[in-house]
């Protein structure tokens, strides 16, 4: 099994690292012969609106909506799960994503840079203790369809706000388990989204 990580920008290394660590082959991808070698696909966090418009000048935007609506397992994390979204709140000008997840996301949610945290985490898939999951400049699920598997929420004044949602083949959180030196999040997706779609 291959699993590629789209390389256009934001902290693509840091995810292949933890997937190298948990032995999977993984590769940077840029371009469409890139993205058709894998067998999977992990979107990194950095700058939703970036990464949207370099998708589409490298010419791989079609391709991985695609690739997603074919079954592909993808992942993404923080701007992932924006570019991974139906629907974008506050979407900058020009801004496309990929689609995937039946959510409605809000960008930048939880405040700016300096606003960033760090909270323990009960996520459901997820044995073991809670996750320390990082929040920076992170989205929130504003609304999720009825066949989204919401698999942790945060509470905001005395609102819960979905962080990690999974629908088929696709999982996002809007925290940063690349990050964190935490695996799980990354084996779970292996094993419970990549593994049964490549296998069949």
């Amino acid at each position: 099994m291959k699993i590629g990580v789209l390389a256009l920008q934001g902290d693509f290394r840091e995810h292949i690292a933890t997937l190298t660590s948990l032995g999977i082959d993984s590769y940077a991808v840029k371009t469409v012969e890139e993205l058709t070698s894998v067998d999977a696909l992990v979107i990194p966090g950095g700058e939703s609106t970036t990464i949207s418009k370099l998708a589409i000048a490298f010419g791989i935007m079609e391709p991985i909506r695609l690739r997603i609506a074919q079954g592909m397992p993808v992942y993404g994390s923080c701007a992932g799960m924006i570019l991974l979204s139906k629907k974008i709140i506050d979407a900058a000008s020009e801004q496309e994503s990929f689609g995937g997840i039946d959510i409605t996301v809000r960008r930048n949610a939880f405040g700016r840079q300096v606003d960033s945290f760090e909270s323990k985490l009960v996520v459901k898939g997820i044995p073991g203790e809670p996750v320390q999951a990082i929040f920076i400049r992170a989205p929130w699920v504003e609304s999720a369809g009825v066949d989204v598997e919401v698999l942790a929420s945060v509470e905001i004044d005395g609102q819960s706000h979905p962080v990690a949602v999974r629908q088929n083949n696709a999982l996002a959180t809007s925290f940063h388990p690349e990050i964190s030196g935490d695996s799980r999040i990354h084996r779970y997706f292996v094993e419970e989204i990549c593994q049964p779609a490549v296998g069949k």
